[in-house]
């Protein structure tokens, strides 16, 4: 009678070890059919219904595929020397606009992301409360690229980072600023007294150039210092790039890392290091009385909020870290790209570029420039403001919608999230024109309220609202002296070697180089 009791209970026993995972795999398998099936189509079918079309929703994957064919197609092809550059670097957005229209859901794997293009719409998103529209969380890549950093962070947290920024980054400071930019200037330009009538690379002597002002004017250091930082951070971008339409799946991401994601974290913490030896050696300054204090640039800013006494205002090392990430990269990448572009077009339109070089000249002569002259410099600004429309940059940062929300007409569930085409516009001939593909500065000749018609919105190349770019003024006023300087002494021409092929890497940059020839104007030969 025991045997049979024991073995009844054995097999109740193995019954619950067979029935126990299944349910868990039933579970499992009805909460993955939940989240990748019905929730995307529930989604698709509530925009739909608001007028809101776009590609339809792929099991799991969801566009991914689709964009990663439009852009091997879009890279394999070579475009002629053109400023409609939307079909080229993002030829799935291009294609998708012309399709369903201005604004679209898109899917990012499972994830929804509501395209816009529409002034209105995203002026009310950049200026919405963050609590119904948050920034985007970031992808465990993207972590490894600029961590917690004004990007992306929110609330009370933003709030600290953006004022410590702003102390930085504007009045006295950037006055303060120009002589170390200045130098970085001159320095380039007598190397190039060694290349005159030869092909030089523009894009490579911005890169070193800007790595020299940012290093200088923010950290107290040189290119040299922060060469490898900045090394490392041009592949973690190449890395986030290539990652950003791939899908992922939550379990097994956390149960498997990538090849991406782990060299990511290699270069991070590599990254961290350096940095650290940076912020060692300003604290070692400040401690053997070598300086007065931690000091006034971003990086004495940020050490000082480091071992500042007050909890509220104290900044963690990972605050630390990433503020000096986003810094290193956006206070080299944002000014790189945007005065290679101007060359290369200042190459092809002399007759701009010979405008800008009297006007430069009528207001330095063949001194250096100074801030009260560079205020002044009317030409120069409405060609950087053209170029920046044409190639600058692409689209704003996600947005995340945290609960249902109102957006213009239209209700918008939680979870989707929202990103602004800039490209989108500042390619759209509703609002610039028939020539909105050429190059035209003059369309800026009267500011930028009038060249958009009293659109805030139709021109975004620095975002709008709270949280537009804090290095604006700096980028600017940076751009302004280095362009001064080149057209006080040389004409440029655009070599025959050149490759037009602009690509998103972020940002828009060319896939080949920029070569240009520089003669020496005659009263400097």
């Amino acid at each position: 009678m025991d045997s049979v009791v024991r073995e009844e209970k054995k097999s109740d026993l193995m019954e619950l070890v067979i029935l126990v995972p299944c349910c868990f795999f039933l579970v499992a398998l009805i909460k993955f059919l939940y989240d990748y099936l019905w929730v995307p189509l529930r989604i698709q079918h509530m925009m739909n219904s608001q007028g809101i079309k776009g590609p339809p929703y792929r099991f799991i994957h969801g566009n991914s595929k689709e964009v990663a064919r439009m852009e091997q197609e879009a890279l394999s092809k070579r475009v002629a020397l053109t400023d409609d550059i939307f079909p080229k670097v993002l030829p799935h957005f291009y294609a998708w606009i012309n399709r369903y229209g201005r604004n679209f859901v898109y899917w990012n794997g499972a994830r929804p992301e509501l395209v816009i293009s529409e002034p209105e719409l995203i002026k009310e998103v950049l200026q919405t409360s963050e609590k119904k529209i948050q920034e985007k969380s970031l992808s465990d890549i993207g972590k490894e690229f600029l961590g917690n950093g004004l990007l992306f962070i929110a609330g009370e947290k933003w709030a600290k980072h953006r004022k410590l920024a702003n102390h930085a980054f504007h009045g006295e400071s950037l006055k303060n600023m120009t002589p170390a930019i200045i130098a970085s200037v001159e320095t380039m330009l007598e190397k190039w007294k060694g290349q005159e009538g030869r092909e030089i690379e523009v894009l490579k002597e911005f890169r070193l150039l800007t790595s020299e002002v940012i290093s200088r004017t923010a950290f107290g250091s040189s290119y040299l210092e922060g060469e490898k930082i900045f090394a490392m951070l041009q592949k973690l971008t190449i890395i986030m790039s290539r990652n950003l339409f791939k899908t992922r799946i939550p379990l097994i991401s956390k149960l498997w890392k990538s090849s991406d994601l782990l060299e990511s974290e290699k270069l991070s913490k590599e990254i961290k290091d350096r940095v650290m030896k940076i912020v060692k050696k300003r604290e070692d300054e400040a401690v053997n009385g070598e300086v007065n204090s931690f000091g006034n640039d971003f990086l004495g800013l940020l050490v000082n909020a480091y071992h500042d006494s007050d909890e509220k205002n104290r900044f963690s090392l990972e605050d630390l870290l990433a503020e000096c990430k986003t810094f290193y990269f956006s206070g080299q990448e944002t000014v790189n790209s945007l005065l290679s572009w101007i060359v290369l077009h200042l190459a092809i339109h002399g007759d701009w570029q010979e405008k800008a070089r009297r006007e430069v000249i009528d207001i330095f002569g063949n001194q250096n420039p100074h801030l009260e002259g560079v205020a002044k410099l009317k030409i120069t600004t409405m060609i950087i403001n053209e170029t920046l429309r044409l190639y600058g940059p692409s689209n704003g940062l996600a947005r995340a919608v945290t609960r249902e929300v109102q957006l213009g007409k239209l209700l918008l569930p939680a979870n989707i999230s929202i990103l602004p085409l800039y490209i989108g516009i500042h390619h759209d001939p509703h609002f610039w024109g028939d020539d909105v593909h050429h190059f035209k500065p003059e369309r800026f000749a009267e500011g930028i309220a009038k060249a958009t018609n009293y659109t805030a919105a139709a021109f975004l190349p620095f975002g709008l609202g709270p949280r537009s770019c804090v290095g604006m003024t700096f980028a600017t006023i940076e751009t302004k002296i280095v362009l001064s300087m080149i057209l006080q002494r040389y004409t440029i021409t655009l070599s025959p070697a050149y490759i037009h092929s602009p690509i998103s890497i972020l940002s828009i940059r060319p896939q080949h180089e920029i070569q240009v020839i520089l003669e020496p104007l005659h009263h400097n030969a």
